[in-house]
């Protein structure tokens, strides 16, 4: 018998300044993190003004973390310590593991109108694996298949299965997944989750009516709800969505929860007090980096 998520909570996204300066929004952070284990934190850098974003993110280093970076419109220009180098352009995604430590920077530029848009979604490292050589997955747009369901629903799979297609990432420790979904006006639509994991759509446009409080996901049920809003789901095997007058675009992201003790300052992600001073420590005296370029 399956068992339909419920909403267990709705967080609207708030605005923040990172980097040299970026304006974003962040869906959840550092005080939502504990509930959303493994995942912590959600940007959305969406916007139509190059002055909001064009300052990027200059070096900097992070440990013990993933960034996952999601490309809608626009080019992300990085770099890093190990000498990797590239554009992430639109459509495609940039899994990065930092492992035991990495530099790099993104500068973020937009198309000619100016417009940029996407996402950055850290999830946290087990214990195991903090230590472990950083690398890097490009995944290209032509490379993330997309699935067209009978009932109209489209499906970008970065990581995750649908039927007999596989999305590009695999062999990460928290067993994500990773969907950029569209749902037809009026549509209807239940995706199952493996019972267990931390689980929560992001809405990128349009309005829907989520796992609402009775589980039934029907719109006499619960207010449909818009962009730049995230819905946390309670523990079951699926979850459903139903379109208002507009289709609904939501990324739905699922993990396995870690349950470990977390240890975080800025963009380093430990399981102790001491572990994360350690690593500070090592940034200032230059003995960070673990695995430099050759």
């Amino acid at each position: 018998m399956t068992t339909a998520r419920k909403i267990r909570k709705i967080y609207k996204s708030q605005p923040v300044t990172e980097g040299a300066g970026v304006h974003l929004k962040r869906a959840f952070g550092f005080s939502e993190a504990p509930l959303l284990d493994p995942f912590l934190l959600l940007d959305d850098f969406r916007s139509d003004n190059p002055a909001d974003y064009r300052k990027g993110f200059p070096w900097h280093p992070h440990r013990g973390i993933e960034t996952i970076t999601y490309v809608l419109e626009g080019n992300v220009e990085h770099g890093d310590s190990m000498g990797n180098k590239g554009v992430i352009t639109a459509g495609a995604v940039q899994w990065m593991t930092a492992g035991s430590g990495i530099i790099h920077q993104e500068m973020p530029f937009g198309e000619e109108s100016g417009r940029m848009g996407g996402f950055q979604l850290w999830a946290n490292l087990p214990a195991s694996q903090k230590m472990s050589p950083p690398r890097y997955r490009d995944i290209t747009a032509e490379q993330i298949p997309k699935v067209v369901l009978d009932n109209g629903v489209e499906i970008r799979i970065i990581c995750g299965k649908i039927g007999n297609t596989t999305g590009p990432v695999s062999d990460i420790a928290i067993d994500p997944e990773y969907l950029d979904m569209t749902v037809p006006a009026g549509i209807s639509y239940s995706h199952p989750v493996i019972k267990g994991h931390t689980a929560f759509a992001y809405i990128i446009a349009g309005k829907g009516a989520f796992g609402t409080q009775d589980g039934s996901g029907s719109p006499e049920a619960g207010e449909f709800t818009g962009n730049e809003t995230l819905i946390h789901f309670s523990d079951g095997d699926t979850i459903t969505v139903t379109a208002e007058r507009d289709p609904v675009r939501f990324l739905l992201i699922s993990g396995k929860p870690l349950n470990e003790p977390v240890a975080w300052y800025g963009p380093i992600v430990m399981n102790t007090d001491a572990e994360l001073r350690q690593a500070f420590e090592e940034y200032q005296n230059g003995t960070f980096l673990k695995h430099p370029a050759k």
